[in-house]
């Protein structure tokens, strides 16, 4: 996949398949888990790789070797320690960046409180195009995305958006509940995971 010529200067890309993962089986069917019951993010990630998808993501969640650093900072790590997995000199910032705000495909809301807003960045690998949100929001959760819709004019270009989250009465604590959110231009796919776990003494929504 390194010699894939759309990507010479992005040989990174290439290596990004979460975002060209699928969720189903080759029957078309939800994947299963070894206990041949219905299979989570969990136990699958963002999905199975599908190669020659991968080659062509559409959009991917970019991230550099200092955003692992930051990523670091945020759990608590002091600068002595994070300078250690850097090859040049780091410090950690005086306020360190939330970690639900790491650029990761995943979008993981541990202990989900009475309204919950992460942040990401899609880069642009393809052709230009307009991309759409879809959501399958997790049982008893209301998902809102900000913008709903992303122009790309080039390759290269980063768009942010925002995903909204706030637990109804319907929703089931203690325990994980997952969903999905896609990016679509009508032939990418790009596909990121939702997982949310609720406390009893968060306020719901009504």
């Amino acid at each position: 996949m390194k010699g894939c010529p759309v990507f010479q200067k992005l040989i990174w890309v290439c290596c990004h398949y979460s975002a060209a993962a699928t969720t189903e089986d080759n029957l078309g069917k939800p994947i299963l888990n070894s206990s041949f019951l219905a299979a989570t993010p969990f136990s699958y990630g963002a999905g199975h790789v599908r190669p020659n998808l991968a080659m062509d993501p559409g959009l991917v969640y970019d991230l550099t070797v200092e955003d692992y650093l930051l990523f670091l900072c945020a759990l608590g790590y002091n600068s002595s320690q994070v300078a250690m997995f850097s090859e040049a000199s780091f410090s950690c910032p005086k306020s360190p960046s939330k970690l639900l705000d790491f650029n990761y495909p995943s979008i993981s809301v541990p202990q989900l409180s009475n309204q919950t807003t992460v942040t990401r960045k899609v880069t642009n690998v393809g052709p230009p195009g307009i991309y759409r949100a879809r959501v399958v929001p997790p049982p008893g959760i209301s998902v809102k995305v900000n913008p709903e819709r992303i122009a790309f004019k080039s390759v290269g270009e980063v768009k942010e958006f925002k995903v909204t989250m706030e637990a109804e009465r319907s929703a089931a604590v203690f325990e994980y509940l997952f969903g999905r959110l896609t990016w679509s231009d009508g032939v990418h796919n790009v596909g990121s995971p939702l997982v949310v776990l609720i406390r009893p003494k968060n306020r719901l929504k009504t």
